[in-house]
Formats: structure tokens, C-alpha cells, sequence
């Protein structure tokens, strides 16, 4: 197979993804440069052919996921009924323990994640009723179970039922941050950060509502540190939200997530060697960077109560007390049920359960004193429990 057979062409896209469905409505909320956008990046920068392919009928299970969950938006009743009250967005600097957070955070009876297998089939299999277990459930359970022992797995591990970044069924709006290396890249990176974050937003309420119909939850708690850049957007599509935001040295978070960058560029692009490691490192901890400074302005007009700050190591070494003042400052009944099952996450998931995640900062032609200067802003300020 060669490169040239696996082209980017929308249109083509678009009708395949029509013909798998028999739906052709894509909904009111605008698509077309976001994916346009998208193919581009992908055309411009995968040149291995099983990448090129992987990313392409990615490209059209989104689109197919599209049309069919505004059929169920149009067909199915009751799903406007329900209320998404006051979630809990989990967010900060990625590698920050948002993850372990919200993993804990989830386990409560009455809270509620956006689970692994959601995420992937957001849309209600036909003709099911709210409780029904989804026949693609086994499906991607067996996948996951198959690929435990990847490098993946290492940096963060999943299963079905595991709770999940939210902003990932913004992929289906073809907008946000889509698989992490996307943003990294032109001309997707451009395009994102020149888009108002509302509508992604209120799109993502929908898909919630929608998973509320077919699995109820009283409190839902979300995470993403691309959270970061939509402070003011979350506010105005969910305005009794609260916020946890995670901190960590960016001296450990950098060389991180530009591992965890590299991993998943391989698992859907394949040999990205074409692309020079020194411009993908300063790209990805720019991003970071300025999606911190974003959220930090963004928050600071807003009232302090509806923050709670933790440090990464905090959650090591405390999580039940992370907990506890999560609960104490934003008014949750932290009850019997609710402690038990946090005690049982606590003791059964001990730090490095699924291997260690090793990197070198030199891998990606960063230095310390190139990401010092760049954080600056934030490791100065002495309100922000960062630690390593």
C-alpha cells in the first residue's frame, strides 16, 4: 500500500460514513471546517500508509457517530428532560494526577463518569431502553484486555469502565483537542485556538443528556486538562459548575506528556521519524503552557469557592483528604457508601500498579532552563501548590 492510495478527500468521507448510517443529517451545530481542518493535518503530516489509513477510518466512525447521534437526538424521548446539576470538572496541567482523581472521585455510588466505552459509542444501540447493557460493550472490553501490556497502558491505563477525558466526544464536533497530537500540528493547532469553546460545550451537554437517559448519575465528574482553555465557555453551558485544578512541577509534567504525545502519534499516525522531535517537544509544552495562562486568567474573574487546588503529590500521599476537602468546600454528603468505596479505589490502586512510565527530557530537544522560563509565570506564584 503507498501513500497516495489513503486520501483525505471530506466529500468521500462524508458519503461513506452516509452510507454505513442510511442517516444524512449531520445536525445544526457547524462541522465542515473543523474537519477540513482536521483531514489537512492529517494529509499534510501522517506519510506512513497504515497511519494515513488508521486516521482516516477513525475519520469516518466520527462522522458515522455524528449522523447517528442526532438521530437519536431526533428520535429518542426524554433525553432533554435530564438535568446535568452541578458537575465537578477535574482539571491542570496533564500528568498532574487529574486522572487518579477522577478515577477516585468516580467510584462513589452516586457519582457519575463519562466511561471509557462511552466515549467510544456516546450514540444509544437501536431500540435500547435506558439500563440496557450495549452489545459493542464486550467488544471493546476484549480490545482493551488484548492491548494491557502496550506502552499505553503504562502511561494511562483504561479499561470499558474506566472514566475518560470528556473533551473527547467534542472529536464528534470535529473541534477541541481530538487525539492530544492533532493540536500539536498545523493546521488544526491554528484553527482550534481561533474558536469560540461555547459550542463544543453545549454539544458535549447534549451527549451528556443523552448518557444520562440510557445510565442515570446524580453528581457527574469530568476531566481534561484541555478544560483549561474553556473556564469562561464551561461557566456559561453549565453555570453551578465546580472546578478541582490539579498541580504539578512542569519540570515532570513536560517530558510526560510529550512521551504519552509520542505513544499516541504511534498508535494511530505509525512512523512519525519525518517530524523533528525538537519542534513536536516545544510545541506540545507551549501548548501547555498556554493553556495554563488561559485558565489561570480565566478563573481569576471568577468566585474562588468554585476552586479547590491539589498538588500531584497530595493526591499521593492524602487522597482520602484531597477527597474530603473536595466534598467539604463544595457541599457534598460525603457518607458511609461514599467513603467505603473511596477506602476500597484507595487500597487497591497503589501508585505504579500498571507500570512505570519512564522518558528523557532530551528525547524531545527540551532543557530545564527552557521550560523554567516558559513556566515561570506559574512556579513563581506562590498560590499554587506545585510540587514534583
Amino acid at each position: 500500500m503507498s501513500e497516495e492510495t489513503v486520501a483525505f478527500v471530506a466529500g468521500e468521507l462524508i458519503a461513506e460514513a452516509m452510507e454505513q448510517t442510511g442517516f444524512s443529517d449531520f445536525g445544526d451545530l457547524p462541522y465542515r471546517e473543523g474537519l477540513d481542518a482536521l483531514l489537512a493535518t492529517y494529509d499534510r503530516h501522517v506519510r506512513d500508509p497504515e497511519g494515513r489509513k488508521r486516521c482516516r477510518d477513525r475519520v469516518v466512525f466520527q462522522l458515522a457517530t455524528r449522523l447517528k447521534l442526532e438521530n437519536a437526538f431526533n428520535t429518542i424521548s426524554g433525553w432533554q428532560q435530564q438535568e446535568i446539576v452541578a458537575p465537578v470538572f477535574v482539571t491542570g496541567l496533564p500528568r498532574s494526577g487529574t486522572s487518579a482523581l477522577l478515577n477516585l472521585l468516580e467510584t462513589a455510588p452516586d457519582n457519575r463518569g463519562l466511561l471509557q466505552w462511552e466515549v467510544q459509542f456516546p450514540d444509544p444501540w437501536p431500540g435500547s431502553a435506558p439500563g440496557d447493557k450495549d452489545p459493542r460493550y464486550d467488544y471493546l472490553a476484549r480490545a482493551l484486555e488484548e492491548s494491557r501490556d502496550s506502552d499505553f497502558a503504562k502511561i494511562h491505563y483504561i479499561d470499558a469502565d474506566t472514566p475518560e477525558e470528556c473533551v473527547l466526544l467534542h472529536a464528534f464536533a470535529f473541534g477541541g483537542v481530538q487525539l492530544g497530537f492533532e493540536i500539536m500540528l498545523e493546521p488544526y493547532h491554528s484553527w482550534v485556538l481561533a474558536q469560540d469553546l461555547e459550542p463544543l460545550y453545549r454539544y458535549q451537554k447534549k451527549i451528556m443528556q443523552l448518557l444520562n437517559w440510557r445510565m442515570p448519575g446524580k453528581h457527574w465528574m469530568l476531566k481534561a486538562p484541555a478544560h483549561m482553555l474553556a473556564i469562561d465557555a464551561i461557566i456559561k453551558v453549565f453555570p453551578d459548575a465546580r472546578f478541582v485544578w490539579c498541580h504539578r512541577d512542569p519540570q515532570a509534567v513536560v517530558p510526560s506528556i510529550n512521551s504519552m504525545n509520542k505513544v499516541v502519534m504511534g498508535m494511530y499516525a505509525g512512523d512519525c521519524s519525518h517530524l523533528d522531535a525538537g519542534d513536536m517537544g516545544r510545541a506540545v509544552m507551549e501548548w501547555y503552557a498556554l493553556s495554563l495562562e488561559r485558565g489561570l486568567a480565566a478563573r481569576a474573574r471568577l468566585d474562588p469557592a468554585l476552586f479547590v487546588d491539589c498538588s500531584q503529590q497530595e493526591l499521593v500521599d492524602d487522597p482520602m483528604g484531597v477527597v474530603e476537602r473536595v466534598y467539604g468546600q463544595f457541599g457534598m454528603e460525603l457518607d458511609c457508601a461514599a467513603r467505603a468505596a473511596f477506602t476500597a479505589h484507595i487500597e487497591a490502586n497503589p501508585k505504579g500498579k500498571h507500570g512505570k512510565h519512564e522518558y528523557r527530557l532530551e528525547e524531545y530537544g527540551l532543557t530545564r532552563e527552557l521550560i523554567a522560563r516558559r513556566f515561570a509565570f506559574y512556579t513563581d506564584d506562590q498560590r499554587w501548590p506545585i510540587s514534583q
